[in-house]
């Protein structure tokens, strides 16, 4: 089995810093790396601070907590960070073309050794891994928000990743403190084809009238036990990142997943969730704006605090 000491995280987002604040953690030499000097700036930031509420909470020794900072450096390119991985984590948004440029960059960059992993939610693996020349080494990792929290990792094997590869990312998920399914590839996966299902079906019934916001995720929690409602996890997600894992399951997988006009018609309002201030929800106390940023032809979106 390959032998990974050093791991590349790209894209400092949400899910990018998380997985960074796991991966230091889990004992790796981590890099994050972000084209923005701000969303490097913030995960530091963010990271610390998860770091010392583990601490305080008694869930991480102060120790551990200040080795795995110290193992966290941060590059300002994809070169300066993923020249020296063993593993490389993209998380980049959602959207084909992004992960496609990502994958083709990296495995120009990389040692011919090292593994490609994406962080796609629903996304085919074997579509991104054949703009690359090692496919053997690319693999999904589908961690969860927040992911110091949430204990689950979907390691996703792709038509031709094999044996070592695959073995490699469950170890580095279970070092990183994770539970770990391995899944035959399949459009969304096992979580998000049925999340998205769920939460689709809940925009439906919300444009229909059958129930407020509200009363559905309350009718979710308590009578079916599900920690978070339907809008509640998709204000936590991002609702065009919903909408993107909907595009494609519905063009994947057919009419069932069609994704609700009211959904669409949300995230054309710019109502993304808690990331924008307003989803389906208010957030008050959320003051954040959405920038797009272009850089080596690469779509880049990150979240900036005012």
């Amino acid at each position: 089995m390959a032998e990974v000491k050093t791991v590349a995280v790209i894209g400092a987002g949400t899910m990018g810093r998380g997985i960074a604040h796991a991966a230091a953690l889990g004992g790796y030499r981590t890099i994050l790396e972000d084209l923005l000097p701000n969303a490097l700036r913030k995960a530091e930031t963010e990271i610390r601070a998860n770091l010392d509420q583990a601490v305080e909470l008694g869930k991480v020794n102060a120790a551990d907590a200040n080795a795995a900072f110290a193992r966290l450096e941060y590059a300002g390119s994809v070169d300066q960070a993923a020249r020296e991985a063993d593993l490389v984590i993209e998380a980049v948004p959602e959207e084909m073309e992004s992960k496609i440029e990502i994958f083709t960059l990296l495995d120009k960059i990389c040692r011919p050794a090292t593994i490609l992993a994406s962080n796609t939610s629903s996304l085919s693996i074997t579509e991104i891994a054949s703009v690359t020349y090692r496919a053997k080494k690319c693999v999904g990792m589908h961690f969860f928000n927040p992911v110091h929290k949430m204990k689950l990792l979907e390691v996703v094997r792709a038509l031709e990743t094999d044996a070592e590869t695959l073995a490699a990312a469950v170890e580095v998920g279970k070092r990183m403190g994770k539970e770990v399914v391995v899944i035959k590839e399949a459009p969304g996966f096992i979580t998000s084809r049925i999340n998205a299902m769920i939460g689709n079906e809940a925009f439906y019934m919300l444009q229909e009238g059958v129930a407020s916001a509200e009363d559905i995720d309350k009718a979710l929690k308590l009578g079916l036990n599900h920690p978070m409602g339907p809008f509640e996890l998709v204000d936590l997600v991002g609702l065009d990142t919903r909408l993107h894992i909907l595009e494609y399951l519905h063009k994947s997988l057919g009419e069932k997943f069609r994704p609700c006009p009211l959904l669409a018609q949300y995230v054309k309002a710019g109502r993304l969730g808690r990331k924008s201030g307003r989803g389906v929800f208010e957030y008050p106390a959320a003051c954040s704006s959405t920038l797009t940023w272009q850089g080596n032809k690469r779509p880049y979106s990150a979240s900036i605090t005012k």
